[in-house]
């Protein structure tokens, strides 16, 4: 079964910035930074005491909360909103801000859009074990003003002084939690594929000066590598050559996902910029093909655009009733005594010492089928229990990273394409 150290590969095309595109249009970059799963060795994250398996069983319980912040339900109609649990990220990222280069580790993430950290002077911040960025100490940081591109980007997240006239943001999660501070611009710093590290200025930020909730103390913000104009990926735009990928986090020429075995599916843009949208026609359990929910069913996010595909979602998430027959599918074609998950979170498990035969799994997406493996499909979340890693759930499907295990996948906001290709991750 799969471990819960895994390796996931993926690369990004996006559009180019209008932060960076003066500055940076003739120059391409090639650079990297670690993509530290937040349960591995490397991460401040990491619980020694904990078996492999708690950690992927508090993982799936991170992947089920995930879809809240997603749907936004429970937050307030008035708090601009981000997509993540503040401390339910699966991956961090080692970069440095300002001038000199001023160390920090936060939480890497396809969901979100701004990069920030907790900042001096902290009014009313959570406890933080690492030292704090100061702004004062860094030679290229600037506040940017209401009337400025970086501010108006940030939309209804940001919020205007008319005092000093300096931009301000508020993002609010699905739990409560929240961060507050200055939109500001300083230099950003990435390692590179020669080992040299490459400085990128002029970067928006958020320096948080309020924040508060269940953030954890070993953390100190969030990289947003969404979509959205403000991300990272986003303002590097052309310098780029629009494309990013990892197990490493490579930005630049090497990201390119094509060959054999590689199929594409259109990636489908919606009012919300960060997520990324594809389109799921059927899925199929061995020759049994079950059609994805049509425009007229009860689950409202169907047709073009009904999953989003997302790096720090654990699980897949179907609707409801899809999800009960595309279970009675897998349970039907595997000759074993299903076992309760005591915690009622995974509705098909098995014994960890049963010998499943698991059926092929395919996902139809428009235009690509994507035949899973059966790491892909089953989890072993205890000793003695082995659990399909797809749940039933009305808020939003959601395409999870233990299905794209083991895949290069490529997306190109130019073309408006996603691209799969089966790959062995550890060896890449």
């Amino acid at each position: 079964m799969a471990s819960i150290f895994f390796s996931v590969l993926l690369a990004l095309s996006v559009l180019s910035s209008p932060f960076l595109r003066n500055a940076n249009a003739h120059t391409k970059l090639g650079f990297s930074a670690d993509l530290i799963h937040r349960d591995s060795p490397k991460s401040p994250f990491y619980n020694p005491t904990e078996t492999s398996a708690q950690r992927l069983r508090n993982a799936v319980h991170r992947s089920v909360n995930r879809v809240v912040h997603f749907n936004g339900k429970d937050a307030s109609v008035n708090s601009p909103q981000t997509e993540i649990t503040s401390d339910g990220g699966e991956y961090l990222m080692n970069i440095s801000l300002g001038t000199p280069p001023f160390p920090i580790m936060a939480i890497a993430d396809t969901g979100s859009d701004l990069l920030w950290t907790q900042c001096k002077p902290c009014d009313d911040c959570y406890t933080q074990d690492g030292p704090l960025f100061d702004p004062k100490a860094s030679s290229t940081y600037k506040d940017v003003s209401c009337s400025s591109r970086q501010c108006t980007a940030l939309e209804n997240q940001a919020t205007c002084s008319t005092e000093d006239n300096t931009c301000s943001y508020t993002l609010s999660y699905g739990d409560k939690s929240y961060t507050k501070g200055n939109v500001a611009a300083d230099t950003v710093t990435l390692g590179s594929t020669d080992n040299r590290p490459v400085q990128l200025k002029n970067i928006v930020i958020g320096c948080g000066h309020n924040n508060a909730g269940t953030f954890s103390k070993k953390g100190s913000g969030i990289i947003g590598l969404g979509g959205g104009s403000v991300s990272l990926i986003s303002q590097l735009g052309d310098s780029i050559d629009g494309k990013f990928s990892y197990c490493l986090i490579n930005f630049g020429t090497n990201a390119v996902v094509s060959g054999n075995g590689t199929v594409s599916t259109p990636l489908i843009t919606k009012s919300q910029a960060t997520f990324y949208y594809l389109t799921l026609e059927s899925v199929s359990v061995g020759s049994k093909s079950i059609k994805y929910p049509s425009v007229s069913d009860s689950y409202g996010s169907s047709g073009k655009g009904n999953i989003i595909i997302d790096s720090g979602t654990t699980l897949t998430m179907f609707a409801t009733d899809f999800y009960s027959e595309l279970e009675d599918a897998v349970a039907s074609s595997i000759d074993a005594e299903k076992i309760n998950d005591p915690q009622n979170v995974l509705s098909l498990c098995y014994s960890a010492t049963a010998k499943l035969n698991v059926p092929v799994i395919t996902m139809h997406f428009d235009g690509a089928d994507v035949k899973l493996d059966s790491s892909n499909a089953f989890i072993q979340i205890s000793d003695d229990l082995v659990c399909f890693a797809f749940r039933g759930d009305d808020q939003l499907a959601i395409y999870g990273n233990i299905a794209q295990m083991n895949f290069l996948v490529g997306y190109d906001t130019v073309s408006k394409t996603v691209s799969f290709k089966p790959a062995d991750c550890a060896k890449m």
